[in-house]
């Protein structure tokens, strides 16, 4: 069987530059400045895949509390779709916290059903990545049954790319999160899905991205337990080109071993009439990767 021509083939070098206050890191470097800031390059125009994301929507029929302005979220995602339509993404991941707390089991199914209702009008086919909101009250079965969606990880290919969905929702003993038998510190992977990985990555012929709630770049309450033996496991394949992920609510980005790992801000956070966040990521065949962020999302570029 002839393997797919792997467009980030060869080995990348560094180099740093400072242009007009943004941050070029080019080779397999980040260029990191305001949302919607890109360099312009002709030959980039057009991506082998370009997907949009989301994460962290927290949806529920509720007062809102502090920051978290639970309903103002239908409104935030009539702004992402209007955006989405104008590009046509392929596929749209949501990375997590799809839903909040909601008091009852009916209550967060029914909230799973409308915010769902509004997802899947965005273009492309849909992927859903387990946060431990949805998760709390929920089983992962009613979950993703509710969503059509069959396994909490798993990977799929487009165009020569090669995307991995992680589920993080599982308790220290192995038991996945469910009808409130866990605390949202205690974030796993399980030996099952580390060694599925691994094996996954090894089978890969394309540039691998990675999707997942919980952070993977830190060791501390918002990573899973085994963040540092799943980052060495990227690094020892050689083809993961970026991670991106949830949970913090914030914009962060670190690169660990060559990894590039991004994590974008919480759609939830703040009114809907001044904040929203989300964002479109495009691989091109030259090896570069673009995030292009909306609102409060930033920007950022790997070359």
């Amino acid at each position: 069987m002839v393997q797919p021509k792997n467009p980030f083939h060869g080995q990348l070098g560094r180099r740093a530059l400072l242009q007009n206050g943004t941050l070029f890191l080019l080779g397999s470097g980040l260029v990191s400045g305001i949302s919607g800031k890109l360099l312009a390059d002709e030959s980039l125009d057009q991506p082998l895949v370009h997907v949009g994301l989301i994460t962290d929507m927290h949806y529920a029929d509720k007062d809102s509390n502090g920051s978290r302005n639970y309903r103002d979220t239908l409104k935030k995602m009539e702004s992402a779709a209007i955006q989405f339509e104008k590009t046509r993404p392929g596929c749209v991941i949501e990375l997590g916290d799809f839903i909040d707390s909601a008091g009852s089991v009916e209550k967060e199914l029914a909230n799973v059903t409308r915010i769902n209702k509004e997802f899947s009008k965005l273009p492309g086919k849909k992927h859903y990545v387990l946060g431990n909101h949805c998760v709390e009250a929920l089983t992962k079965e009613e979950f993703l049954g509710e969503v059509g969606q069959s396994k909490s990880y798993y990977s799929f290919d487009e165009n020569g790319v090669h995307f991995v969905i992680l589920d993080g929702c599982f308790r220290s003993d192995g038991a996945p999160y469910g009808r409130k038998n866990s605390q949202w510190t205690d974030a796993n992977l399980t030996q099952t899905q580390i060694e599925w990985l691994k094996a996954d990555l090894k089978a890969a012929a394309g540039p691998v991205i990675v999707f997942v709630h919980q952070r993977l770049d830190v060791d501390n309450k918002y990573a899973v337990k085994e963040a540092a033996t799943v980052r060495k496991i990227f690094e020892d394949s050689g083809k993961v080109r970026a991670v991106f992920q949830g949970h913090n609510h914030v914009n962060d980005l670190r690169e660990i071993g060559g990894v590039h790992y991004c994590t974008l801000m919480a759609m939830i956070e703040g009114p809907a009439d001044s904040h929203n966040a989300f964002s479109t990521l495009n691989v091109y065949r030259d090896g570069s990767i673009r995030l292009t962020g909306f609102h409060n999302q930033k920007s950022q570029k790997w070359s």
